[in-house]
């Protein structure tokens, strides 16, 4: 299965499972045709059957289970050091986790408790105010557009600042990622302010085709990086913080501290290599098939004579981005679940009121269901979704 987030809507609501959530997971998980598959539509015998077949694997069903960190968790922190090209990185259960003890490091190493950062980025939106609450560091905002924030602004900050902080792609923006020569520009400014840069790279895998650089080559940028194994990689859960060995032993302390010293993990250890092996080369496709969809996407909405909409952004940056249109979100939501339910075919899951009034937002994903869709598809899913708004 290729992973898909949960949507925001979710994070925001209680999780109890509804009737009508019920009802849309069901409509989801039955749609014979869609973009991407997501998180809440496997059953448990599912997943643990695909974590049985590999651990049947030849280089897997002797290899001894890890304890507190050793074994296979140790091997995946290898292979993602490699990747990336850092001299080490260390295992994560959760990311919120992952992001706090960096720059909780960070802050220590400098002297310095002030973060720069994009006010839309994930500690300062969906980590619970963690990096204040539990780390004592402050935060500043180079920018509040809904973008990545340019060197010119980052040297503009009247603060001395320890860590600047890039969220690549910035999610909630729009998955948006500057270009090349922008991030070498942000990065340098950062410099010349004499701080760290670490990057938030949740979704880093899939950034190798806009920026047209390598993974070393990207990662290299900073002084640290954090990664996903679920966001893209179809994971179980966990992260991975890479950079230099000293910095990365250090964190290895303080996720001790933070209560991450596991006893097991290799459930998700192991789910997150074979994400490695099967997901990450197959991402680069998958942002080429979300730029078709988006460019069939567009001229659906004006075929069907919406009154006003948006690709964002119109190219998108990686295989995830969203669509904006002038209807309430839960008619737009009950428009989606009913041509799964009478159609088969899912074009869109939840839609939020994010934004200015008489808007709703959703997210788009592309992975491998979503590569068998021709443009054709995706215009006449369009016609079959707006005819039932």
């Amino acid at each position: 299965m290729a992973d898909e987030d949960v949507h925001k809507q979710d994070q925001d609501q209680d999780q109890e499972q509804t009737p009508e959530r019920e009802r849309q997971v069901a409509a989801w998980r039955g749609a014979r045709r869609v973009l991407s598959r997501g998180v809440r539509e496997p059953r448990v015998g599912e997943l643990l059957a695909r974590l049985a077949a590999l651990g049947e694997a030849p280089d897997v069903r002797d290899r001894p289970v890890d304890v507190y960190g050793d074994g296979v968790v140790a091997d995946l922190e290898a292979r993602v050091a490699e990747l990336l090209g850092t001299e080490d990185a260390a295992y994560f259960p959760t990311g919120t986790m992952a992001q706090q003890v960096a720059l909780r490091c960070w802050a220590g190493r400098t002297g310095n408790p002030l973060v720069a950062l994009h006010p839309m980025s994930h500690p300062e939106v969906w980590e619970g105010g963690a990096l204040t609450a539990v780390s004592g560091l402050r935060t500043t905002h180079p920018t509040r557009e809904r973008r990545l924030p340019t060197a010119e602004e980052v040297r503009d900050l009247p603060e001395p600042f320890g860590t600047l902080m890039l969220e690549l792609p910035l999610r909630d923006a729009g998955f948006l990622l500057p270009s090349w020569e922008e991030l070498e520009e942000l990065v340098e400014a950062g410099r010349e302010r004499e701080a760290v840069i670490h990057f938030d790279g949740a979704r880093l895998w899939e950034t190798t085709v806009h920026f047209g650089r390598s993974l070393p080559e990207i990662a290299g940028l900073a002084d640290s990086v954090y990664v996903s194994f679920y966001k893209s990689l179809g994971g179980l859960s966990g992260a991975a913080l890479a950079g230099p060995r000293g910095f990365v032993e250090e964190t290895r302390a303080w996720r001790h501290r933070y209560g991450g010293q596991i006893f097991q993990q290799f459930p998700q250890a192991l789910s997150a290599l074979a994400g490695l092996e099967q997901e990450l080369p197959r991402l680069p496709s998958y942002v080429a098939g979300a730029r078709v969809v988006a460019a069939a996407l567009g001229e659906g909405l004006a075929e069907a004579g919406v009154p006003w909409f948006r690709i964002h952004p119109e190219v998108p940056h990686t295989h995830q981005f969203q669509v904006w249109l002038p209807y309430e979100a839960e008619r737009l939501t009950e428009a989606g679940v009913r041509q799964a339910e009478e159609t088969g075919t899912s074009l869109f899951r939840v839609w939020s009121a994010d934004g200015p009034p008489g808007l709703s937002v959703t997210e788009l994903t592309v992975t491998g269901p979503g590569l068998e869709w021709t443009a054709q598809d995706v215009r006449a899913a369009v016609a079959e979704f707006t005819a039932r708004l």
